[in-house]
Formats: structure tokens, C-alpha cells, sequence
């Protein structure tokens, strides 16, 4: 049943405050340390010493250049494109994206880990190797691996699935499955591929049987995918579009009557089942609101509605091209999702000349029993990424069992994994200190893949450039929560 916008404009009369802050993270300021909205609010004496600081203190300088932490913390290169081999023998694949950990028999843990190669596979050193009865399209790069850490410090690698595009990031399945995203449209004969992509795949970290003959899930659209989440009670998927010109979209897609998700079930389904729709938000007055960058002060929270999609497979047009104005609300680099809270927190990175505000990042909340997108995080645009202490461009995101949020960040220059209290406090936890550009000119890859172990006690996290996953463990704590 469509949500109108009399019924959001009553509720939000109704409840006043109370509709404007749910889930577990209130509000986060561009600065390490610095003041969130909702911090000052409420007064507290932040400048004075009176409250424990957030975080772990400052980050120490990696004396081999690889990754500074904090002091007591320290780093284990799980795997390392060109360096580290998978069980078959070829070299680990490069590019790594979307990861998430699963919990394995005494003590191993297994991480589904995605690599983000787009067009054929001549134009890359290392992609995903074709292994035998797993290949969606045998010219493409993509694909995921699965890796298994074991408590002794030994760990094996092998191939999830091959021949996909440009896999960016996806998510975890309640069921213990690995929902990979493919980020491009490319169809079969663009860019030397035999097989049109944009889709969604499933693979399975527990049997390797069941990830033999890939198939794409088409129910879930064909469009430049970033993440996705499944809500465990309702059974619909919330899904993020990396896209612009027009900017993308934010969908959800709901299953057929009588359909019980499963492990293998999402692969069983016709290329038309269920609905997929688009997001269109509007305000509390009852305004429709054309793009998320409109929203300018954290506590922003707006209703939301769900338009059909016309051609979910984008046979002649793009998805998010066969909306006129009005009819659906869009964001610049919708980027990654977590399930958490009893709802889904989705990342847009930054919005620039092609949007209606510039940011350099949101975070937002959807909270599908009342229909609403809380605007959770808002940096402001960073002046100079050239120097350490600014934050911007979040990508990959989870929920921390520590409180609050940890952050990968995309932005330019350099480079950070930051937290973020429930109070909205941030702090640095990482940064990439591998230079990969020039002494006079340097450059810093992006983090992904940001997900705790099962247990709580590592944070693993990928350096994308060359392909470097991580595994970080040190004194974790409960950060200070405080309205």
C-alpha cells in the first residue's frame, strides 16, 4: 500500500521529534573529534575534558607503509594481488571490493571478497580466473573469491564465481549467502563482452556445488548495481545505483506472493517475479524531493514511496532513464548498504555540479516500518583531501558491534577507515599509507570491504589498489554513548 504523503505529513505532526531519529547513529561531522549536530543539541560540555574521547587515540606511521593504526593495533595481509596464490595456483585477482565474513566450523572464518574488473579480461594482469563450471561470461574480468582464515593463521583461497563485470559491492544474505553487484551496463558486444551484465549474483561460501552454473537474477534488475541488503522479517531487497546522467536510483524489490527466501532460492526465480520499484521521497509538508542532496541538516527525514519499474531488464533504456521528473527521487554515487537497527543504512559518497547541493557524503536510514529516510550523516564538502584530518567520500559501510558505524572511505587524497559514535563523534581507525602514485604526485587507493569477523574481534578491510585484503585486531571497545 503506497505511503501518501497526507498520511507522512500527519504521522510527522503526530510524533513531532520522534519520527526524526531512529536506528543507532545520530548524526557525524566532517573533522575527526568533531562536534555532530545532535551533540550540541543537548549541550554537552565537549571542550572541557568532562567525556571520554572516541576512538583510539592518534593514528601511528606504519614504519613498513602500508597501513597506520592506532597504538596497540596491528594488521595481517590476508591476501595480496600478484603476491598470494589460490588454491588452484593461479595469483590472487586484483581490484578488491564488497566483502562480508561468515561464520565457519572451529573457528574458520570464511569472507566472500569481490573484484571490481570491468570489460574482458586481456585488460588485466590478474582477474578472476576461470575455474571450471563457474563462469558466467568467459571473457569477462570479475568475478568474487572466497577466502578461509583459520585460527592457526593459515588461509586458502579459491574462486566463487568468474566472467562478471565490474563486481563492486552486494551483501550478505540472512541465510549465509554472498549477493554479489555487478556495476555496469554493459550488454553482450559492448566492450568485448559475450553476455549482457548489470546483474545480481549469488554465491555461497559453504558449497561449492551450488555456485556451479551461475545465473543472474534478473528480478532484481539490470542497472550499474552497488549493494544490496535483505530485510530478514519482510523478505523485500533494498538495492544502491552507482550511476549519473541522470543520477541513480535508490530501489526496493518485492517478492512474488507465497515466495520464502532460501539458500538458492533467489536463483530459482522467473526473470519477472515479484516487483521492482524506485524510490520517490518527499517532505514532511507533502513536497516531492527530486534528489537526496537537498537535505542539508542531519535529523532530515523524508517519506517515502515506491514507483513500479517500467522494464526492469533495460532492454532498449537504462532503468533509471525510463522516469520523467517527478516521478522518482535520485542521489549521485548511491554506494554501500548495511543491514542494522531494524533498517538499512545506505551511503551516497558526494554530489557535485550534477546534483542540486554538494556534499562530499550522506548516510541515510531507512526504516521500512515507517517508510522514512533519516539523513544520519552529512559531511560537508572537504577543502583539502591532500591533508590528514578531514574525512570524505564514505563508500563501503557496516555496523560496528562496538557502537555506532565504520566507514571506508572514497574520497580524493588521502585515504581513511573512520568510526563514527552512536552520538555522532567520529575518529580515524586506519590509514592507507601505500603510494601509489609519485613522490611529488602521490596517490592513495580507496578502502573497501569494511566487515567485522563473526566474533567481533577483527575488522577486515580491503586496500583496492593493487588488491590487498586486511585483517586489523587490537584493544576494541565500547565507544562512548552520548545524547
Amino acid at each position: 500500500m503506497p505511503f501518501t504523503r497526507r498520511e507522512f505529513t500527519r504521522q510527522s505532526a503526530l510524533t513531532g521529534a520522534g519520527i526524526a531519529l531512529t536506528g543507532t547513529v545520530a548524526a557525524l561531522a566532517t573533522a575527526p573529534g568533531a562536534l555532530a549536530a545532535e551533540d550540541s543539541k543537548h549541550g554537552h560540555d565537549h571542550g572541557h575534558g568532562h567525556h571520554d574521547e572516541p576512538g583510539y587515540g592518534p593514528l601511528v606511521t606504519d614504519p613498513e607503509g602500508l597501513l597506520s593504526l592506532p597504538a596497540g593495533f596491528s594488521y595481517k595481509v590476508i591476501t595480496h594481488s600478484g603476491v598470494t596464490k589460490l588454491e588452484t595456483g593461479e595469483y590472487t585477482p586484483s581490484n578488491h571490493d564488497g566483502t562480508a565474513t561468515f561464520e565457519g566450523p572451529r573457528g574458520v572464518t570464511l569472507l566472500v571478497n569481490n573484484h571490481e574488473l570491468s570489460g574482458t579480461r586481456a585488460g588485466w594482469e590478474h582477474p578472476v580466473p576461470l575455474a571450471e563450471g563457474l563462469v558466467y561470461d568467459p571473457v569477462a574480468a570479475g568475478g568474487c573469491t572466497v577466502v578461509e582464515t583459520r585460527r592457526d593463521g593459515r588461509t586458502a583461497e579459491w574462486v566463487g564465481i568468474a566472467g562478471t563485470s565490474t563486481n563492486c559491492a552486494g551483501g550478505a544474505s540472512p541465510w549465509g549467502t554472498w549477493l554479489t553487484c555487478e556495476e555496469t551496463e554493459d550488454k553482450a558486444g559492448k566492450n568485448g563482452l559475450l553476455k549482457d551484465h548489470g546483474y545480481v549474483f549469488e554465491v555461497d561460501p559453504y558449497d561449492r556445488r551450488a555456485n556451479r552454473d551461475p545465473r543472474p537474477i534478473k528480478a532484481l534488475g539490470r542497472y550499474a548495481h552497488e549493494a544490496v541488503v535483505i530485510d530478514p522479517k519482510q523478505g523485500h531487497a533494498y538495492l544502491t545505483e552507482d550511476a549519473a546522467g541522470p543520477n541513480g536510483l535508490l530501489y526496493r524489490w518485492v517478492p512474488p506472493h507465497g515466495f520464502r527466501h532460501g539458500r538458492g532460492k533467489l536463483r530459482t526465480l522467473a526473470d519477472d517475479a515479484g516487483v521492482l520499484q524506485a524510490a520517490k521521497c518527499f517532505d514532511s509538508g507533502g513536497t516531492f524531493v527530486d534528489d537526496l542532496s537537498r537535505a542539508t541538516k542531519i535529523g532530515t527525514v523524508y517519506g517515502v514511496d515506491w514507483t513500479d519499474v517500467p522494464d526492469r531488464d533495460a532492454k532498449t533504456v537504462s532503468v533509471r532513464k525510463q522516469f520523467t521528473d517527478g516521478q522518482v527521487t535520485r542521489a549521485r554515487k548511491l554506494e554501500g548498504m548495511w543491514w542494522g537497527d531494524g533498517g538499512a543504512y545506505i551511503v551516497s559518497s558526494f554530489a557535485r555540479a550534477e546534483s542540486p547541493v554538494q556534499h562530499d557524503g550522506q548516510v541515510w536510514f531507512y526504516d521500512p516500518k515507517r517508510r522514512t529516510l533519516t539523513l544520519k550523516v552529512l559531511l560537508g564538502v572537504n577543502a583539502d583531501p591532500s591533508k590528514d584530518g578531514a574525512f570524505d567520500g564514505p563508500d563501503n559501510i557496516t555496523v560496528s558491534p562496538y557502537g555506532g558505524l565504520v566507514i571506508a572511505e572514497d574520497g580524493n587524497g588521502i585515504q581513511h577507515l573512520f568510526g563514527a559514535t552512536e552520538s555522532g563523534r567520529t575518529y580515524p581507525i586506519a590509514r592507507n599509507e601505500l603510494n601509489i602514485g609519485s613522490e611529488e604526485e602521490p596517490e592513495y587507493s580507496e578502502f573497501t570491504g569494511v566487515t567485522f569477523s563473526p566474533d567481533g574481534k577483527t575488522l577486515y578491510a580491503n586496500i583496492q589498489t593493487p588488491g590487498i585484503m586486511l585483517a586489523i585486531t587490537g584493544p576494541w571497545k565500547r565507544q562512548p554513548n552520548r545524547h
